[in-house]
């Protein structure tokens, strides 16, 4: 099974990341792992769905433990 490609928009309605957050995290070099289809600034974005749960697997902060 082909691993679903994502657009920043679907991204948004999904995960609730809006799509200048998204922009964002791309130029900061933070965030999830991106595909970009063709080069400039007009290059399509996608995001596969598995990079964004890793990352925010990556992120998650596991409570009850020593302190953070």
């Amino acid at each position: 099974m082909a691993d679903e490609l994502l657009t920043p928009r679907q991204v948004q309605g999904e995960y609730g990341f809006t799509q200048q957050t998204l922009a964002n995290w791309r130029w900061m070099g933070t965030g999830p792992a991106y595909i970009k289809t063709s080069p400039g600034r007009g290059g399509r974005i996608k995001y596969r769905r598995s990079a964004i749960e890793a990352w925010l697997d990556a992120q998650t902060v596991q409570t009850g433990g020593a302190a953070a």
